[in-house]
Protein backbone atom coordinates (compact mmCIF):
# COMPACT_ATOMS: atom_id res chain seq x y z
CA UNK A 1 0.00 0.00 0.00
CA UNK A 2 2.85 2.34 0.88
CA UNK A 3 4.54 1.56 -2.46
CA UNK A 4 1.32 2.37 -4.32
CA UNK A 5 0.95 5.67 -2.45
CA UNK A 6 4.58 6.51 -3.14
CA UNK A 7 4.11 5.73 -6.85
CA UNK A 8 1.01 7.93 -7.06
CA UNK A 9 2.81 10.76 -5.27
CA UNK A 10 5.76 10.46 -7.65
CA UNK A 11 3.46 10.60 -10.68
CA UNK A 12 1.73 13.71 -9.33
CA UNK A 13 5.07 15.44 -8.72
CA UNK A 14 6.31 14.56 -12.21
CA UNK A 15 3.04 15.81 -13.75
CA UNK A 16 3.25 19.13 -11.91
CA UNK A 17 6.93 19.52 -12.76
CA UNK A 18 6.34 18.73 -16.42
CA UNK A 19 3.54 21.27 -16.72
CA UNK A 20 5.54 23.95 -14.92
CA UNK A 21 8.52 23.44 -17.21
CA UNK A 22 6.31 23.35 -20.29
CA UNK A 23 4.64 26.59 -19.27
CA UNK A 24 7.99 28.20 -18.49
CA UNK A 25 9.44 27.13 -21.84
CA UNK A 26 6.37 28.50 -23.61
CA UNK A 27 6.70 31.98 -22.08
CA UNK A 28 8.75 34.63 -23.83
CA UNK A 29 11.16 36.93 -22.07
CA UNK A 30 11.35 39.17 -25.14
CA UNK A 31 9.05 39.84 -28.10
CA UNK A 32 10.18 41.35 -31.38
CA UNK A 33 7.27 42.30 -33.65
CA UNK A 34 8.24 43.14 -37.23
CA UNK A 35 5.55 44.77 -39.37
CA UNK A 36 5.92 45.00 -43.13
CA UNK A 37 3.45 47.77 -43.90
CA UNK A 38 1.37 46.85 -46.95
CA UNK A 39 3.04 43.43 -47.22
CA UNK A 40 0.92 40.54 -48.46
CA UNK A 41 1.86 37.07 -49.63
CA UNK A 42 2.51 38.30 -53.17
CA UNK A 43 4.99 40.94 -52.05
CA UNK A 44 6.91 38.26 -50.17
CA UNK A 45 6.90 35.79 -53.06
CA UNK A 46 7.95 38.52 -55.49
CA UNK A 47 11.01 39.17 -53.30
CA UNK A 48 11.66 35.44 -52.96
CA UNK A 49 11.50 35.02 -56.74
CA UNK A 50 14.20 37.56 -57.54
CA UNK A 51 16.49 36.87 -54.58
CA UNK A 52 19.75 35.03 -55.21
CA UNK A 53 19.41 33.19 -51.89
CA UNK A 54 16.53 31.97 -49.72
CA UNK A 55 14.92 34.68 -47.65
CA UNK A 56 14.62 34.63 -43.87
CA UNK A 57 10.84 34.34 -44.26
CA UNK A 58 11.48 30.72 -45.25
CA UNK A 59 13.03 29.88 -41.87
CA UNK A 60 9.70 30.14 -40.02
CA UNK A 61 7.87 26.89 -39.30
CA UNK A 62 4.75 28.46 -37.79
CA UNK A 63 2.65 30.49 -40.23
CA UNK A 64 -0.88 31.87 -40.01
CA UNK A 65 -3.12 34.60 -41.43
CA UNK A 66 -5.01 37.47 -39.88
CA UNK A 67 -8.08 39.39 -41.05
CA UNK A 68 -7.39 43.08 -41.49
CA UNK A 69 -10.79 44.83 -41.67
CA UNK A 70 -11.34 47.78 -39.35
CA UNK A 71 -14.31 48.72 -37.16
CA UNK A 72 -15.89 50.82 -39.90
CA UNK A 73 -14.45 49.54 -43.17
CA UNK A 74 -13.84 46.30 -45.06
CA UNK A 75 -10.48 47.83 -46.02
CA UNK A 76 -8.36 49.12 -43.14
CA UNK A 77 -5.87 51.94 -43.12
CA UNK A 78 -2.59 51.84 -41.19
CA UNK A 79 -4.04 53.74 -38.23
CA UNK A 80 -6.77 51.21 -37.51
CA UNK A 81 -4.55 48.31 -38.58
CA UNK A 82 -1.69 49.37 -36.32
CA UNK A 83 -4.06 50.01 -33.42
CA UNK A 84 -5.54 46.51 -33.73
CA UNK A 85 -2.07 44.93 -33.59
CA UNK A 86 -0.87 47.20 -30.77
CA UNK A 87 -3.95 47.20 -28.50
CA UNK A 88 -6.17 44.26 -29.46
CA UNK A 89 -9.11 46.53 -30.34
CA UNK A 90 -10.56 47.28 -33.77
CA UNK A 91 -11.14 50.97 -34.33
CA UNK A 92 -12.20 53.31 -37.12
CA UNK A 93 -9.86 54.15 -39.97
CA UNK A 94 -7.51 57.09 -39.39
CA UNK A 95 -7.56 56.69 -35.60
CA UNK A 96 -4.50 55.99 -33.48
CA UNK A 97 -4.59 54.15 -30.16
CA UNK A 98 -8.23 54.97 -29.41
CA UNK A 99 -11.44 52.96 -29.70
CA UNK A 100 -14.47 53.82 -31.84
CA UNK A 101 -15.69 56.26 -29.17
CA UNK A 102 -12.34 57.99 -28.91
CA UNK A 103 -11.32 56.44 -25.60
CA UNK A 104 -7.55 55.87 -25.25
CA UNK A 105 -6.31 52.29 -25.41
CA UNK A 106 -3.33 50.67 -23.71
CA UNK A 107 -0.81 49.13 -26.10
CA UNK A 108 1.43 46.10 -25.67
CA UNK A 109 4.36 48.54 -25.36
CA UNK A 110 2.72 50.23 -22.38
CA UNK A 111 1.92 46.86 -20.78
CA UNK A 112 5.59 45.93 -21.22
CA UNK A 113 6.69 49.16 -19.50
CA UNK A 114 4.29 48.50 -16.62
CA UNK A 115 5.83 45.04 -16.20
CA UNK A 116 9.38 46.46 -15.87
CA UNK A 117 10.42 45.52 -19.41
CA UNK A 118 12.27 47.94 -21.67
CA UNK A 119 10.77 48.95 -25.01
CA UNK A 120 11.65 50.24 -28.45
CA UNK A 121 10.31 51.33 -31.83
CA UNK A 122 12.12 51.35 -35.18
CA UNK A 123 10.69 52.62 -38.47
CA UNK A 124 11.81 53.57 -41.98
CA UNK A 125 9.09 56.24 -41.96
CA UNK A 126 8.72 59.12 -39.53
CA UNK A 127 8.50 57.65 -36.04
CA UNK A 128 5.25 59.61 -35.68
CA UNK A 129 3.66 57.81 -38.64
CA UNK A 130 0.58 55.62 -38.21
CA UNK A 131 2.10 52.24 -37.40
CA UNK A 132 4.74 53.19 -34.82
CA UNK A 133 2.39 55.83 -33.41
CA UNK A 134 -0.22 53.14 -32.69
CA UNK A 135 2.06 51.68 -30.03
CA UNK A 136 2.71 54.90 -28.14
CA UNK A 137 0.05 57.52 -28.90
CA UNK A 138 -3.70 58.09 -28.61
CA UNK A 139 -5.26 60.45 -31.14
CA UNK A 140 -8.42 60.84 -33.18
CA UNK A 141 -6.34 61.32 -36.34
CA UNK A 142 -3.17 59.64 -37.53
CA UNK A 143 -2.27 62.93 -39.21
CA UNK A 144 -1.90 64.90 -35.97
CA UNK A 145 1.84 64.33 -36.10
CA UNK A 146 2.77 67.09 -33.67
CA UNK A 147 0.32 65.80 -31.06
CA UNK A 148 1.68 62.29 -31.57
CA UNK A 149 5.23 63.58 -31.02
CA UNK A 150 4.13 65.01 -27.64
CA UNK A 151 2.80 61.57 -26.68
CA UNK A 152 6.36 60.25 -26.80
CA UNK A 153 6.98 62.27 -23.65
CA UNK A 154 4.18 60.52 -21.77
CA UNK A 155 5.43 56.94 -22.28
CA UNK A 156 8.79 55.88 -20.88
CA UNK A 157 9.97 54.19 -24.08
CA UNK A 158 13.68 53.36 -23.91
CA UNK A 159 14.71 53.72 -27.55
CA UNK A 160 13.09 54.91 -30.75
CA UNK A 161 14.72 55.18 -34.15
CA UNK A 162 13.17 56.75 -37.24
CA UNK A 163 12.46 59.91 -39.18
CA UNK A 164 10.17 62.76 -38.21
CA UNK A 165 12.54 65.05 -36.31
CA UNK A 166 10.68 68.11 -37.63
CA UNK A 167 7.61 67.04 -35.65
CA UNK A 168 9.67 67.49 -32.49
CA UNK A 169 11.59 70.71 -33.17
CA UNK A 170 9.98 72.59 -36.08
CA UNK A 171 6.45 72.77 -34.82
CA UNK A 172 3.57 75.15 -35.38
CA UNK A 173 3.25 75.66 -31.61
CA UNK A 174 6.95 76.63 -31.42
CA UNK A 175 7.64 73.99 -28.74
CA UNK A 176 11.02 72.31 -28.84
CA UNK A 177 10.41 68.70 -27.86
CA UNK A 178 14.08 67.87 -28.39
CA UNK A 179 14.80 69.89 -25.24
CA UNK A 180 11.91 68.11 -23.53
CA UNK A 181 13.35 64.73 -24.48
CA UNK A 182 16.71 65.73 -23.03
CA UNK A 183 15.02 66.83 -19.80
CA UNK A 184 13.46 63.35 -19.70
CA UNK A 185 17.00 61.89 -19.78
CA UNK A 186 17.06 60.91 -23.45
CA UNK A 187 20.25 60.99 -25.43
CA UNK A 188 19.12 62.64 -28.69
CA UNK A 189 21.17 61.40 -31.61
CA UNK A 190 21.14 62.20 -35.33
CA UNK A 191 21.76 59.10 -37.43
CA UNK A 192 21.76 55.50 -36.31
CA UNK A 193 25.44 55.11 -37.12
CA UNK A 194 26.16 57.60 -34.33
CA UNK A 195 24.37 55.41 -31.78
CA UNK A 196 26.79 53.61 -29.49
CA UNK A 197 25.04 50.37 -28.57
CA UNK A 198 27.37 49.97 -25.60
CA UNK A 199 26.05 53.18 -24.04
CA UNK A 200 23.55 53.19 -21.19
CA UNK A 201 20.30 55.12 -20.89
CA UNK A 202 17.39 56.10 -23.12
CA UNK A 203 17.81 57.05 -26.77
CA UNK A 204 15.90 59.16 -29.29
CA UNK A 205 17.56 58.53 -32.64
CA UNK A 206 16.43 60.61 -35.60
CA UNK A 207 17.37 59.34 -39.04
CA UNK A 208 15.58 62.02 -41.10
CA UNK A 209 13.81 65.35 -40.68
CA UNK A 210 10.72 63.86 -42.36
CA UNK A 211 10.69 60.34 -43.82
CA UNK A 212 13.76 58.30 -44.69
CA UNK A 213 14.55 57.90 -48.40
CA UNK A 214 13.59 54.68 -50.17
CA UNK A 215 16.21 51.94 -50.33
CA UNK A 216 16.59 52.59 -54.09
CA UNK A 217 17.50 56.22 -53.32
CA UNK A 218 20.32 55.37 -50.95
CA UNK A 219 18.83 54.70 -47.50
CA UNK A 220 21.38 51.93 -47.11
CA UNK A 221 21.23 49.45 -44.23
CA UNK A 222 19.48 51.83 -41.81
CA UNK A 223 16.70 49.34 -40.97
CA UNK A 224 18.83 46.27 -40.26
CA UNK A 225 21.46 48.31 -38.37
CA UNK A 226 18.74 50.02 -36.31
CA UNK A 227 17.15 46.66 -35.53
CA UNK A 228 20.43 45.11 -34.42
CA UNK A 229 21.45 48.08 -32.28
CA UNK A 230 18.02 48.35 -30.67
CA UNK A 231 18.12 44.64 -29.79
CA UNK A 232 21.62 44.92 -28.35
CA UNK A 233 20.64 47.88 -26.17
CA UNK A 234 17.30 46.47 -24.99
CA UNK A 235 18.65 42.98 -24.29
CA UNK A 236 20.78 44.36 -21.45
CA UNK A 237 17.64 44.46 -19.32
CA UNK A 238 17.31 41.28 -17.26
CA UNK A 239 13.50 41.48 -17.16
CA UNK A 240 13.14 41.41 -20.95
CA UNK A 241 12.00 43.75 -23.73
CA UNK A 242 9.42 44.53 -26.40
CA UNK A 243 10.53 45.89 -29.76
CA UNK A 244 8.45 46.82 -32.81
CA UNK A 245 10.23 47.21 -36.15
CA UNK A 246 8.40 48.55 -39.21
CA UNK A 247 9.38 48.24 -42.85
CA UNK A 248 7.18 51.18 -43.77
CA UNK A 249 7.84 51.66 -47.44
CA UNK A 250 6.69 48.32 -48.83
CA UNK A 251 3.33 50.06 -48.56
CA UNK A 252 4.53 53.15 -50.41
CA UNK A 253 5.77 51.03 -53.31
CA UNK A 254 2.28 49.56 -53.57
CA UNK A 255 0.69 53.01 -53.57
CA UNK A 256 3.07 53.96 -56.39
CA UNK A 257 2.35 50.72 -58.29
CA UNK A 258 6.13 50.30 -58.49
CA UNK A 259 7.23 46.66 -58.31
CA UNK A 260 10.93 47.54 -57.99
CA UNK A 261 10.11 49.77 -55.01
CA UNK A 262 8.02 46.99 -53.41
CA UNK A 263 10.61 44.25 -53.93
CA UNK A 264 13.61 46.29 -52.79
CA UNK A 265 11.82 47.35 -49.59
CA UNK A 266 10.72 43.76 -48.89
CA UNK A 267 14.27 42.49 -49.37
CA UNK A 268 15.51 45.21 -47.00
CA UNK A 269 12.84 44.24 -44.46
CA UNK A 270 14.05 40.63 -44.72
CA UNK A 271 17.49 41.78 -43.57
CA UNK A 272 15.92 43.21 -40.42
CA UNK A 273 14.15 39.88 -39.88
CA UNK A 274 17.58 38.23 -40.09
CA UNK A 275 18.85 40.33 -37.17
CA UNK A 276 15.83 39.40 -35.05
CA UNK A 277 16.16 35.70 -35.83
CA UNK A 278 19.91 35.66 -35.19
CA UNK A 279 19.31 37.02 -31.71
CA UNK A 280 16.32 34.76 -31.01
CA UNK A 281 18.17 31.60 -32.06
CA UNK A 282 21.01 32.38 -29.63
CA UNK A 283 18.80 33.72 -26.85
CA UNK A 284 16.15 30.95 -26.91
CA UNK A 285 13.77 33.16 -24.88
CA UNK A 286 12.69 35.54 -27.65
CA UNK A 287 9.49 35.34 -29.68
CA UNK A 288 9.82 36.83 -33.17
CA UNK A 289 6.61 37.71 -35.02
CA UNK A 290 6.53 38.97 -38.60
CA UNK A 291 3.30 40.24 -40.12
CA UNK A 292 1.65 43.19 -41.90
CA UNK A 293 -1.13 45.63 -41.11
CA UNK A 294 -2.73 45.16 -44.54
CA UNK A 295 -1.86 44.55 -48.21
CA UNK A 296 -1.32 47.46 -50.59
CA UNK A 297 -1.68 47.53 -54.36
CA UNK A 298 -3.58 44.33 -55.07
CA UNK A 299 -0.30 42.93 -56.38
CA UNK A 300 -0.47 40.01 -58.82
CA UNK A 301 2.42 38.09 -60.36
CA UNK A 302 1.33 37.31 -63.92
CA UNK A 303 4.59 35.77 -65.11
CA UNK A 304 8.15 35.11 -64.04
CA UNK A 305 11.36 33.15 -64.50
CA UNK A 306 12.98 31.74 -61.36
CA UNK A 307 16.24 30.95 -63.14
CA UNK A 308 16.59 34.47 -64.51
CA UNK A 309 15.23 35.97 -61.27
CA UNK A 310 12.61 37.92 -63.20
CA UNK A 311 8.94 38.63 -62.49
CA UNK A 312 6.10 40.37 -64.32
CA UNK A 313 3.71 42.12 -61.97
CA UNK A 314 0.44 44.01 -62.13
CA UNK A 315 -1.39 46.11 -59.56
CA UNK A 316 -5.17 46.27 -59.31
CA UNK A 317 -5.21 49.45 -57.20
CA UNK A 318 -3.00 52.19 -55.81
CA UNK A 319 -4.56 51.75 -52.39
CA UNK A 320 -5.02 49.11 -49.70
CA UNK A 321 -6.94 45.88 -50.21
CA UNK A 322 -8.96 43.68 -47.86
CA UNK A 323 -7.09 40.38 -48.24
CA UNK A 324 -5.80 38.47 -45.23
CA UNK A 325 -2.08 38.91 -44.54
CA UNK A 326 0.45 36.34 -43.31
CA UNK A 327 1.88 35.91 -39.82
CA UNK A 328 5.23 34.20 -39.22
CA UNK A 329 6.41 33.23 -35.74
CA UNK A 330 9.57 31.77 -34.19
CA UNK A 331 10.47 31.09 -30.57
CA UNK A 332 8.54 30.37 -27.36
CA UNK A 333 4.81 30.42 -28.08
CA UNK A 334 5.26 30.45 -31.87
CA UNK A 335 2.89 27.50 -32.27
CA UNK A 336 0.02 29.76 -31.15
CA UNK A 337 0.29 31.88 -34.29
CA UNK A 338 -0.86 29.24 -36.77
CA UNK A 339 -4.37 29.32 -38.23
CA UNK A 340 -6.69 32.13 -39.28
CA UNK A 341 -7.77 34.80 -36.80
CA UNK A 342 -8.50 38.50 -36.28
CA UNK A 343 -5.71 41.07 -36.39
CA UNK A 344 -6.58 41.90 -32.77
CA UNK A 345 -5.48 38.39 -31.77
CA UNK A 346 -1.84 39.32 -32.41
CA UNK A 347 -2.02 41.54 -29.33
CA UNK A 348 -3.71 38.82 -27.28
CA UNK A 349 -1.11 36.25 -28.33
CA UNK A 350 1.71 38.60 -27.36
CA UNK A 351 0.11 39.21 -23.98
CA UNK A 352 -0.12 35.45 -23.45
CA UNK A 353 3.48 34.94 -24.55
CA UNK A 354 4.67 37.50 -22.02
CA UNK A 355 2.32 36.22 -19.33
CA UNK A 356 0.81 39.69 -18.90
CA UNK A 357 -2.63 40.30 -17.42
CA UNK A 358 -4.92 43.21 -18.28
Amino acid sequence: MKKASYLILTIIILFITYNFVAKDNNQAKNVILLIGDGMGVTQIYAAMSVSEKPLNFEKFKHVGFHKTYSANSYITDSGAGGTALATGVKTKNKRIGVDTLGNPLKSILVYAEENQLVTGLVSTSAITHATPASFIASDSSRYNYENIAKDFLDVDIDIFIGGGKNHFNKREDQLNLIDSLKKNNYQVIDGVNNLDEKAEGKFAVFTADKHNPKILDGRGDMLSVSTEKAINILSKNKEGFFLMVEGSQIDWGGHDKDIDYVVSETLDFDKAIAKALEFAIKDKKTLVIVTADHETGGLTLVDGDLEKKEITAEFSTDDHTAVMVPVFAFGPGAENFGGIYENTDIFEKMMTAFGFKK
